[in-house]
């Protein structure tokens, strides 16, 4: 009676092994589905490299080349930025820097949204050139132009951090007086840089 169970048993787990094999085989063979990218893209940040412009940033086709992924920080941001200049809040009959972002639509996706000053710094050059971001970059931004941060200066919480490209300084304004651009950014984010 014992022999019978471990050999029933016995086949029972190599017709298993058999059968998870062939759906495995199936789903490795199986033709790539008309969504899969492949473009060599991801997100998995290489914090710990210091990466060729050329290799850096990649370009998203499947985003209408809208958007251009930061191989270095696993970002995704808007190729072009709007020419207008906004306050950090909400004007009168122009949305503030923060709403825009989240208002935004690039590359057929929401969940847009203004960068720290840590993720907005980390595209520039550390010894700034003009305009400070890496040459042969992907970019078609305002290179002079200065761009808010999401991140509110700790010395007075009505002044937010901005950074001028064409210095790669990075200052504080007023949230409800200064007037600059905002360069919106897809990804995670640290709570504690806002």
């Amino acid at each position: 009676m014992t022999d019978k169970k471990t050999t029933v048993g016995g086949f029972m787990f190599s017709a298993a092994v058999i059968l998870l094999v062939a759906l495995n085989f199936e789903a490795v063979a199986a033709p790539a589905s008309s969504n899969t990218t492949t473009a060599p893209c991801s997100a998995e940040p290489a914090w710990d490299q210091k990466l060729d412009p050329a290799k850096r940033f990649l370009v998203l086709a499947d985003w209408f080349n809208e958007a251009v992924l930061d191989k270095e920080t696993g970002l995704v941001w808007e190729k072009t930025t709007a020419s207008d200049q906004r306050h950090w809040t909400d004007g009168i009959g122009l949305d503030g820097a923060r709403r825009y972002c989240i208002a935004r639509g690039v590359g057929g996706r929401k969940g847009w949204r203004l960068p720290s000053i840590a993720e907005l710094t980390s595209l520039l050059e550390a010894t700034p050139t003009n305009p400070s971001l890496p040459q042969g970059h992907p970019f078609s931004i305002q290179p002079t132009g200065s761009y808010w941060s999401a991140t509110t200066s700790a010395e007075n919480s009505t002044d937010a951090w901005v950074v001028n490209l064409s210095t790669g300084h990075p200052s504080t304004s007023d949230k409800a007086i200064g007037s600059y651009q905002a360069w919106c950014v897809r990804g995670g984010m640290n709570a504690e840089a806002y």
